[in-house]
């Protein structure tokens, strides 16, 4: 939908059609949303170098600022807010929430005027999976608001994400018996060297979950077989999302394979789960929330959801990678899964993709491998590849992002499609994913053995709580440093066999496994000094 004169384009905020989905009539005049505006920042975060938190330094050498120095230094200009603020009342649009720290404007009204607001026409669509309410095409605002609002969501309530998460089948049944081959958390720990004699006190590890829910009598059941203590987990409310459990297979499976799982290697951890609607809105909105928590003040985030950049509206994408970098400037770590479905990311039109948010720079993309063991020592470690279509780990050049500086001796290939261009290599990192290899878990009521990437976010999760309670500073973004001064110093258990579909694994950085799976004492005192 082109602009109107007197009005402008926000950029990045086209929408494609759902491909499986139907429009079946206007959404009606009179039904009330709650839509969040983002507003550009008074300070641009590339400032953010001055503090060298994105430069190949170790965490000692780090100056990171405090949440409310963010929000003083980088939040929404006050002028802004009054001017979307004036905008908004002029469109019948209740404010409901101003919240300049997090640059976000909630805002409460009928689908006409909102139709109006941002020169839209939403609809109502059914697809395989329900029904949404949704637009096309770009949205728009008066030009005197240009640069000033960055980003609008809400308006389109589809389904944005998948968790990336397994269950492991036997004879195409799910089993509540561990398979052969399968591990506890604590034993990948040993597996993969993570330092000992710590627990994670002191620290808190953020979830982001947009379904699904956790039971208290299976955390306790799950970390009583474990011999650990049970853990200290908080629930978060984000945009009408809650804790909200129901069966072994359903999102409930994300939840508690992510609790499980950092809580085992962190057990100290205080664990806080922000539960939000699964829509771009509510992962906006999580993240934000979650960077900005100046109550539990999470030193790691883990996310196990994503779908294909080409899921994703720009506007959506640059909003959660600036959310990233605000992480980064307060020294957080951003561990995300990389995507289950091979080079392809469950994309079927022959042509490579890499999962999102996974692909931003500014987070620790996290791939999948098929580990097995011997005793207490591993045998051997290949790329995840099971299936290329539908259970292998994610990877690949990003479409959206350009290659990083930090990646420029990565030997990063050009995307494996036809006239391949440079960009953003993921993963960064690797661990067990394969389901046959997978994580023993209980969820409602039930054990199972789960893989994906998924399990690999919170590993990582907890390791960097344990290195962040060890080095007493956060590590926050670690990708400069394992691109730069630690590469090539044994850091990482290298995987150098299989392939994920259009990408193969090499020596050295690959965009199937990155630069391997962590060998966490080793790591921990490079990054110590």
């Amino acid at each position: 939908m082109s602009s109107k004169p007197g009005r402008i384009t926000i950029r990045g905020s086209e929408k494609a059609p759902l491909a499986d989905a139907r429009a079946v009539g206007p959404v009606p005049a009179d039904e009330r949303m709650e839509v969040t505006i983002r507003l550009r920042s008074k300070n641009p975060l590339s400032t953010l170098s001055a503090n060298h938190v994105a430069d190949d330094v170790t965490p000692n050498q780090r100056s990171y600022l405090s949440r409310a120095e963010l929000a003083d230094a980088h939040g929404a200009d006050p002028q802004d807010v009054a001017k979307v603020v004036s905008f908004a009342q002029g469109h019948q649009l209740v404010v409901v929430e101003t919240n300049p720290d997090q640059r976000s404007l909630v805002l409460s009204g009928t689908t006409a005027s909102f139709n109006a607001a941002f020169g839209t026409s939403l609809q109502n669509y059914e697809h395989a999976e329900g029904t949404f309410r949704g637009r096309v095409g770009s949205l728009t605002v008066p030009s005197d608001l240009e640069g000033i609002i960055e980003g609008i969501f809400g308006l389109d309530d589809r389904p944005q994400a998948r968790p990336h998460y397994q269950r492991h089948q036997k004879g195409g049944i799910a089993s509540e018996v561990a398979s052969p081959g399968s591990f506890t958390p604590t034993q990948l720990a040993s597996l993969y060297n993570f330092p000992s004699g710590l627990d994670g006190s002191g620290q808190c590890i953020g979830l982001i979950e947009l379904d699904g829910g956790f039971r208290p009598a299976d955390i306790r059941a799950y970390f009583s077989g474990l011999g650990l203590p049970t853990p200290n987990v908080k629930a978060v409310r984000i945009d009408g999302g809650r804790n909200h459990p129901t069966n072994a297979n359903s999102a409930d499976g994300e939840v508690m394979l992510d609790i499980e799982v950092a809580a085992a290697i962190a057990p100290k951890a205080t664990i806080v789960v922000y539960f939000a609607p699964n829509t771009s809105q509510g992962f906006l909105d999580a993240v934000n929330k979650a960077v900005h928590d100046n109550t539990h003040k999470p030193s790691v985030i883990s996310i196990s959801w994503g779908s294909a950049e080409s899921n994703w509206t720009v506007q959506s994408m640059t909003a959660l990678d600036q959310a990233f970098q605000a992480a980064a400037a307060v020294g957080v770590t951003v561990c995300v899964a990389a995507g289950d479905n091979g080079s392809s990311d469950g994309v079927n039109d022959n042509k490579a993709h890499v999962d999102f948010p996974a692909s931003s720079p500014f987070a620790l993309g996290c791939g999948g491998t098929k580990l097995v063991a011997t005793g207490q020592k591993i045998a051997s470690e290949t790329v995840w590849n099971e299936s290329v279509a539908s259970s292998a780990t994610g990877g690949g050049v990003s479409d959206q992002f350009p290659l990083p500086t930090y990646q420029h001796n990565a030997r990063v290939p050009v995307s494996a499609n036809s006239g391949g261009k440079a960009g953003r290599g993921v993963p960064d990192v690797s661990a067990d994913a394969d389901p046959a290899t997978g994580y023993q878990v209980r969820v409602d009521g039930q054990n199972a053995v789960f893989g994906g990437t998924s399990a690999v976010a919170p590993l990582y999760a907890g390791l960097l709580a344990l290195m962040n309670q060890k080095i007493g500073k956060p590590v926050g973004f670690l990708n400069p440093l394992i691109y730069g001064s630690l590469s090539g110093k044994g850091l990482f258990n290298d995987v150098t066999s299989g392939n994920n579909g259009a990408y193969s694994a090499a020596a050295g950085w690959d965009a199937c496994t990155g630069w391997g799976s962590a060998v966490g004492a080793k790591l921990l005192a490079a990054l110590n000094i």
